[in-house]
């Protein structure tokens, strides 16, 4: 079976106080290692890896940041709907 080459995009918003920390840039490359697709973070000029801590906390998304998801592969869809329950639970973070 081919896998899927269909480019999957989101836009999300940054929901916590803290934005994209370190604590909730592990949380992130950890559910995004989970899923076999390529996925890319966005925020403003820059593009990480979603599945590396260090390149997320360089996007410095601050709360009330819009970042765009995007992915590629067998599992994508199902990736980024992960990832943008993660965000939008604040990273299961309580403020």
């Amino acid at each position: 079976m081919a896998s899927d080459e269909t480019l999957h995009r989101r836009r999300v918003q940054i929901a916590n106080r803290l934005g994209l920390h370190a604590r909730a840039a592990a949380r992130f490359a950890a559910l995004a290692g989970e899923y076999a697709a390529e996925i890319q973070v966005s925020h403003q000029t820059h593009t990480a890896n979603a599945k590396s801590i260090m390149g997320l906390m360089m996007l410095a998304a601050g709360q009330g940041s819009d970042i765009e998801l995007r992915a590629r592969g067998d599992d994508a869809q199902a990736a980024l709907e992960a990832i943008a329950a993660l965000i939008a639970d604040g990273f299961g973070e309580a403020d």
